[in-house]
């Protein structure tokens, strides 16, 4: 991780079995400014190889809107939802 310092942080929300690989409902990452959204699901793949299996079929929402590209920046505060996929109707 960057140091906090000179990085910008981001609050991760898991969800369904995104939350159970991640063991926490959300957590904090401190990414290098000019982070994608790329950059951020490498680094969380980077704490289990459970999560990285699941992160592989999730989207993503940054503040509430999907990310439809992954080289998105993402600015100080901003928070990324994790939602693997769902099933039913």
């Amino acid at each position: 991780m960057t140091d906090i310092t000179t990085g910008i942080p981001v609050t991760v929300r898991f969800f369904a079995a995104a939350r159970d690989a991640a063991g926490t409902d959300s957590g904090q990452l401190t990414l290098h400014q000019g982070a994608t959204v790329s950059d951020a699901i490498r680094e969380l793949c980077g704490q289990s190889d459970g999560i990285a299996l699941v992160l592989q079929k999730c989207s993503y929402l940054c503040d509430g809107v999907a990310v439809r590209d992954r080289a998105t920046v993402l600015r100080p505060h901003q928070t990324l939802d994790v939602l693997p996929p769902f099933a039913g109707g």
